[in-house]
């Protein structure tokens, strides 16, 4: 299971911050602020830049905190924030028009926020890791920080 959590971490927290990398830099093909910030401002997000700038650094700093284990349940929070506020973005789109993906990417999220990192992650052996029921309180706890920090952004953009 630590095998598997393992790259499960890896694979999901970097592609995430590849993502937060393109928004960013405009690294790996991506439009970087000025690009992602005119795409934001489509969506209704003022200034888009500066939203831009939070999704970007949310996605580098969440994706890497998920990919190393550390600070558990810190990075998962992260990640449910930006894809549940990048799906109420997109629902008026459809299911299908955008809004499965970063959906399923939450939702990802969340069952790592309730597993725990495994056995190895930078976490481990730490006196803040946390496993069993309070383990299991902290990623309840990284659910709910991460569901109410997407239902804030996308009411302020509203």
């Amino acid at each position: 299971m630590d095998a598997g959590l393992l790259f499960l971490r890896l694979v999901f927290g970097l592609v995430l911050a590849s993502h937060g990398a393109q928004k960013l830099f405009g690294w790996f093909g991506g439009g970087g602020i000025k690009g992602t910030g005119m795409f934001f401002r489509s969506l209704g997000f003022e200034p888009g830049q500066f939203y831009a700038v939070v999704a970007g650094l949310t996605e580098v700093v969440g994706g890497l905190l998920l990919a190393l284990g550390l600070l558990w349940p810190l990075g998962p929070a992260m990640v449910i924030g930006v894809m549940l506020t990048a799906a109420f973005s997109t629902w008026k789109q459809g299911f299908f028009g955008g809004t499965e993906t970063p959906l399923l990417i939450a939702a990802a999220g969340a069952g790592l926020a309730l597993t725990g990192p495994g056995r190895y992650s930078l976490d481990e052996g730490r006196p803040w890791h946390r496993t069993g029921s309070q383990g299991n309180m902290l990623g309840l706890g990284a659910i709910v920080v991460g569901v109410v920090a997407a239902l804030i952004l996308y009411l302020l953009k509203n």
